[in-house]
Order: structure tokens, then sequence, then C-alpha cells
């Protein structure tokens, strides 16, 4: 256990912790294709590109509420439509793209001055992975628990260092929410529908992105979690031996992030400052592309996750954690849905006892795995006859009724 939950001092800081959400999307013009013209935002703290010039990608501040969360996402798409509008663009509304005939469409995002590097490092993506590979938009949440209540945690445990305290915190955490990171993709899984040039067919998976076709390395890293050194050492040597260009290149399901640059210097200096769990899909079911019930979720599953007992995460096991992740991938696995639902119950057993007020969270999960409940089913059957025009119709309506700025 990481945490005592029971001691009254944590308990009642438990229930609050920080938010912030990486929304990708690609830009298409009014026929649905990929828009050629150039990423519409310079300097926008909150609104930027990632892979290519014809992303949006929006990036929210620290929040501790996710209703508030959702409300800026709100606001940075009116932001974003005012700007779409001028051209007659929208934003796309599934993390699988639109029709692409060539990798032409896809131009590599141009930075420049300053940031000239990022541009090199997308090419040299492009080159290794693919063009293609890059347009597969997700949702990245990043998650951190408050500075309160980890001091709070701090002092009970009557620790010497605070940093050492919560750089291992997190390690832990991380190893724990990667071996559950599969329970997330099974729901939020929001893509079983693709266009005939992304070279598989409908409903073979619910997550592209997140299976065994989509954005991983071409090897699986095998980390140490003992300490943050140990971890950033394991990371080093995947760099010096050419396996990665640099810690951005970790494509895993759970990032353990500094505060500032994503570096492995800062990282070593400044410690551990949130998680980032990358498994998400961009839901079309909803204007922002997540729903604040699955934000609250993770947060939840975050809790049950720190209640329970200390655990070994052997190289065998993390193989293991990544190959579940694919499997719930794969639309209609029901050995992974006879897996979800036992997995539910018991977080719910945990949260009717000590977060009561959050039961419906639960109930909201469950249902989903009632058969035809679950996003890529409610999805597969509305857009799966037509996924170009329906998205297409869907991404309109939601610059209307989202409106601008």
């Amino acid at each position: 256990m990481l945490f005592d939950i029971n001691n009254k001092t944590i308990k009642k800081y438990l229930t609050r912790a920080e938010f912030g959400i990486e929304r990708e999307g690609l830009r298409v013009s009014s026929d649905g294709r990929l828009a050629q013209t150039p990423h519409p935002f310079g300097e926008h703290k909150n609104i930027d590109r990632d892979f290519c010039e014809n992303q949006i990608e929006l990036i929210s501040d620290v929040f501790c509420e996710p209703t508030q969360l959702n409300e800026q996402l709100y606001h940075l798409q009116k932001i974003v439509n005012g700007q779409l509008k001028k051209h007659g663009e929208y934003l796309w509304v599934f993390s699988n793209p639109p029709k692409i005939s060539d990798e032409n469409e896809i131009p590599v995002a141009q930075y420049t001055g300053n940031q000239q590097n990022k541009s090199v490092y997308r090419q040299y993506l492009a080159q290794k992975y693919g063009k293609r590979k890059m347009l597969f938009s997700g949702i990245h949440l990043n998650f951190s628990f408050t500075e309160t209540l980890i001091q709070a945690v701090f002092t009970q445990n009557h620790m010497d260092n605070y940093q050492e305290f919560k750089n291992n915190l997190y390690l832990n955490l991380a190893q724990r929410l990667i071996q559950y990171a599969w329970l997330v993709v099974w729901l939020t899984a929001a893509s079983p529908v693709v266009d005939t040039t992304i070279g598989t067919e409908n409903n073979f998976y619910s997550s592209v992105r997140c299976s065994e076709i989509g954005y991983w390395n071409h090897f699986t890293p095998i980390l140490n979690y003992s300490s943050l050194q140990s971890y950033i050492a394991t990371i080093q040597q995947y760099i010096d031996n050419g396996n990665l260009r640099s810690v951005s290149e970790l494509y895993y399901p759970v990032r353990l992030k500094p505060k500032g640059a994503n570096s492995m210097q800062c990282l070593s200096e400044n410690g551990i400052n949130h998680l980032e769990l990358r498994v998400i899909d961009v839901n079309p079911l909803s204007p922002t592309g997540i729903f604040v019930e699955d934000i609250r979720f993770v947060h939840l599953l975050m809790l049950y996750l720190v209640s329970l007992p200390e655990q070994d995460y052997t190289d065998i096991e993390q193989i293991k954690a990544v190959n579940t992740i694919k499997a719930a991938a794969v639309f209609g696995n029901e050995e992974i849905r006879q897996k979800v639902k036992p997995v539910l119950v018991q977080i719910k057993h945990f949260v009717d006892n000590y977060f009561p007020q959050y039961s419906d969270i639960l109930s909201y999960q469950l249902n989903k795995t009632k058969k035809g409940n679950s996003y890529a089913e409610i999805i597969s059957k509305r857009f799966g006859d037509d996924y170009m025009n329906k998205g297409l119709a869907l991404a309109k309506t939601y610059q209307e009724s989202v409106g601008y700025v």
C-alpha cells in the first residue's frame, strides 16, 4: 500500500488531484480531406501541433476539477473554430485519420527559428515509422496528486528526503498503472471505424492507435523502476544503442514526466512531477473528445492502485502488460471483456467504501460492459457504414454547437 487511505489526515486530501490534457486532432477541409494550409496558430501556449502541419493539439492548463478542465477544452475549441472557419476547415472528430491518397498530404510540422530542430526530429520519425502512423490522434491525460496530499503522506511515513519520496511514489504508481492500462484502453477505445487507406478493416480494432499496428516503438522497452536514476539509466541505454533518438521517442503507455521540458536532464534534476497516461482515444461522441466521467474514473483508478499491496514488477510482467493493452484494443475480444467487469466490480467496492460520492462513476463504467454499450460498439454502429461523410457531418455540427471566438 502506497497510501494509508484509512488515515484521517491523508483521507481528507484524497479526492483532490491535478489534471491536464493534451488533445490531438487533425484539420480537414470541407470535403473531409487533410487540410493543406499552414498551421493557423503561431505562439499560443495552449494550441500547437505535434507531428504534422495539419494537426491541432490543444494543451490544457492544470485543474483540480475535471469539469473545469472540460470547460477549458470547450473554450480552446472555440478559438480553434474561429481560425478554421476562415479557411472552411474543421477539426476531425476521430482518433483515426480521414481518407489519405498519398503521404505528400501529410506535411511534417514546420518549426522555425530556435525550434527548427523539432522539424528535423519529426523528419526522422517520418522515415522511421512512416507518416501515416503519425496521424493517429489521441488524448494524453496528465495526472498528479496534490502537493498537500504528498506532503501529508511524506510526514506520516517519517521520511528524510521529500523529492526522493515523491519520485518513488510515482515510480511505484507507474508500474501499477501500466498493469491496469488495458482496462483504460477497453473503457475508452473509440476508433473501430477506419478508412480503407489506413490498411486495416472496420471493426478489427476498437482502438487502432493502441493496437499491435498502432504507434509503438519497434521493440518493447524494459524499464527499471527501482529508483529514478535507474529508470533514467535504462532509457539512456536505449538512446545510446540507437533504439531511441531521445526520451520523447519512448512510445509507452505511461510516461514519468518532470515539470518543464521533457528531457532526461530535467527529469534527473527536478524529479518526477506527474504521470502521463497515453492510451485514451479521441471520443467522437463528445465535442471535446473526452467525457468527464472518464477523467474522473482515472483518478479513482489511481486511488485504487495506491491502496493495493506492494508487488514485484518483473521484466516478464512488463512485456505481458504491453501485450494485454494490445489485446484490449482488438474489437470484440471476449477474453478481455470477461476480465473487465470483475475488475470494475472490485474498484466499485473500493469506491463504495471510501468515496461513495463517486459510485455513479463506476456504474457509468460498468454499463459499458453490457453488450452493445461500449464506446467502440456504439461508434461502430453509428459510423460504420459511412465513416467519411458521417465524420465530416459531425465535425461541422460540433463546430457550430461549440461555437467560435
